[in-house]
């Protein structure tokens, strides 16, 4: 689903040139649930934006479902954003004047859905996940963990092969945290949606299939998950 290879990425910090990720190399399959782990500053970000095509590497390629998208222009770059990637963040980054409905539905507003069939599949997708009472609030009438079951659901809206999720659970406290998960491994294990998964948090690492663990750019071990989780994963 995912293929780094030997990605390199670099940035200017004033005088000095910071290298983000270093001759990384690394295969996703479809419908894994991955956590990326690793200390501040070992590129973790970087490399969810490589894989969100948010970002393009100084060197090296990356494939998105069979496709190199290193090389394709920006305008075609933003269409495979938009139709093939679902984005999850630590803060939500939610539109604070729409309604949950209407941030669910703005992806599919961007991408030129029309109404009735838009509509129709954000109802599906807030009923999913548990939202639909709260459809006509706003995210600022909302608690921390409904905030991020309007961003996952807003992520699944326009049905993505790979969802990016940065921090996901940070803001959250832990009996929330499990919730999110559950739904998360639930979407995951109905959907094969791939999802790649920035984290610190020892409870997304758990239920992962799959710990890659970075430092200094680079992939320490691509480790597998807890045993618990990998038979569940081939039970699937």
């Amino acid at each position: 689903m995912i293929r780094f290879e030997h990605i390199h990425k670099t940035y200017n910090l004033g005088k000095t040139r910071f290298t983000a990720i270093e001759d990384l190399s690394l295969e996703i399959a479809q419908g894994e649930f991955v956590a990326l782990a690793g200390p501040s500053g070992s590129g973790k970000t970087t490399l969810l934006n490589l894989a969100g095509c948010l970002d393009k590497p100084d060197r090296g390629h990356i494939w998105i479902e069979g496709e190199d998208v290193t090389g394709i222009p920006l305008a075609a770059l933003a269409v495979k954003r938009r139709s093939r990637l679902g984005f999850v963040f630590q803060t939500f980054n939610l539109v604070p004047v729409l309604t949950a409905f209407e941030n669910v539905e703005y992806p599919l507003m961007l991408g030129g859905a029309p109404r009735r069939a838009r509509q129709a599949v954000v109802t599906i997708w807030l009923d999913r996940v548990g939202l639909t009472p709260h459809a006509g609030q706003r995210p600022d009438q909302l608690s921390g963990g409904q905030r991020q079951r309007v961003a996952i659901a807003r992520a699944m809206v326009a049905s993505p092969a790979v969802v990016i999720a940065d921090e996901p659970t940070a803001n959250l406290d832990s009996a929330t945290t499990v919730n999110i998960l559950d739904l998360l491994e639930q979407i995951n294990r109905e959907t094969a949606t791939t999802f790649l998964i920035a984290t610190h948090d020892p409870l997304v690492m758990e239920r992962a299939t799959r710990t890659v663990m970075m430092r200094d750019g680079r992939i320490v071990s691509p480790e597998r998950g807890t045993p618990a989780k990998a038979e569940r994963a081939l039970a699937c």
